[in-house]
């Protein structure tokens, strides 16, 4: 959960999905679009804790477009059925599963850092396994 006692989950993850630091909600966590920092300029959090730690904003950022792309498919077969039109179907779809991952980046990461802080992170600071033996 936050270090801060009154943050709810839900603020949190409303952080992570407004591209802002899941302590604090600070913004401005990224460079450039791709590249975010690697400490929140407010409150000095660090975001990539281990190696591989953004694996799970990788999935995260899998499922969202993968979601986005069933629900559009799902909608737009729906809407044309007996008579599919393929070709627009793809030009509506192609570009989902395409630009979706890149779009939806960095949106995956502070959601990711969101996650973590709210559901991940139950122990106390003092408790945590990794602060107490090192990394």
């Amino acid at each position: 959960m936050s270090d801060r006692p009154g943050e709810s989950r839900g603020k949190v993850m409303w952080w992570g999905f407004t591209r802002r630091c899941a302590r604090c909600g600070s913004g401005h966590l990224f460079r450039h679009y791709f590249a975010m920092v690697p400490d929140c300029p407010r409150c000095g959090l660090h975001f990539e804790r281990e190696q591989g730690y953004f694996a799970g904003a990788l999935a995260i950022n899998i499922m969202a477009t993968g979601g986005l792309f069933a629900v559009s498919f799902v909608i737009a077969l729906a809407l044309t059925i007996p008579d599919i039109p393929v070709v627009p179907l793809l030009v509506i779809l192609i570009p989902i599963a395409l630009f979706g991952p890149i779009v939806f980046y960095p949106f995956s990461k502070t959601i990711w850092i969101a996650v973590d802080r709210g559901f991940l992170q139950r122990l106390d600071p003092s408790e945590r396994a990794d602060e107490r033996f090192g990394p």
